[in-house]
């Protein structure tokens, strides 16, 4: 159950992958709670309202997290950098968790999960303007235990780092983003990669994430999800709005256009 009532029971995103279950995602880069509300009908474990490279503002999020709540799953926000104050804002709106790109050091890992958290586990300011609306009295404890925090490891000197980055407790998962990895070496940017030094590290990538019991996550589609998931990611995006409205138009077309003389 969600909205208000999740407040009072564990996050349901949480516990499927402290279960260690897998947990499918749809990504969302454009504006509208309609468009967001049938997207989600896709049956997805999470949906992420992406402020990093979508064309959307935290003020046109807010009506996105109701309608990703309406669905049943769980909305998550990545943020356009690791600062505190975007964190904190994101949170104070309703997102159940946060995916921060660009994390490259144990230092960096360590910010977020600060922010993430009420003292004395963190340094998050206390105003969190839907949870005082709705009056529910215990947000800051669940909170604290119940939020969604994935670091994403998208260059070189992550890949390095990402035993130390994977120490800091508090971090639930890991998020590649296989496109700015691409460029990190020297590849053109796509969600999978024949380069022998690319694969090597997403191997090593999942192998810190097994050692300190993290979730392994990715960014892609559902073709390249398959292979990922027979690999062993957990957190796998499937899906995006962009590219469903795209393909099902174009599949629309294309029927017609085929039967035309």
């Amino acid at each position: 159950m969600f909205g208000v009532d999740i407040l009072l029971n564990p996050n349901p995103l949480k516990k499927l992958l402290k279960e260690g279950k897998t947990a499918l995602g749809g990504w969302i880069t454009l504006e509208g709670a309609l468009k967001t509300e049938v997207f989600a009908k896709g049956g997805f474990d999470w949906m992420t309202i992406d402020l990093q490279h979508g064309a959307l503002t935290l003020e046109s999020a807010r009506p996105l997290i109701t309608a990703i709540e309406s669905s049943g799953s769980n909305p998550l926000i990545r943020v356009p950098w690791n600062d505190p104050s975007m964190i904190m804002r994101a949170l104070d709106a309703g997102a159940y968790g946060i995916i921060v790109p660009l994390v490259n050091s144990a230092e960096e890992a360590a910010a977020a999960v600060s922010a993430m958290r009420y003292p004395p586990e963190g340094i998050r300011s206390s105003g969190p303007w839907r949870a005082g609306i709705s009056g529910v009295q215990n947000y800051q404890s669940w909170i604290n235990n119940e939020l969604v925090l994935m670091v994403m490891i998208e260059t070189k000197q992550a890949v390095e780092n990402v035993d130390a980055i994977l120490s800091v407790p508090g971090i639930d998962g890991v998020y590649v983003g296989p496109s700015d990895l691409s460029l990190a070496y020297g590849l053109s940017p796509a969600p999978d990669q024949t380069d022998k030094d690319w694969n090597d590290a997403l191997d090593s990538i999942l192998a810190s994430c097994e050692k300190h019991n993290v979730v392994p996550g990715i960014a892609g589609n559902a073709k390249v999800a398959v292979k990922r998931l027979s690999q062993g990611f957990r957190f796998l995006e499937v899906s995006r709005d962009t590219a469903v409205l795209e393909r099902g138009a174009r599949e629309d077309v294309e029927l017609l256009r085929s039967k035309m003389s």
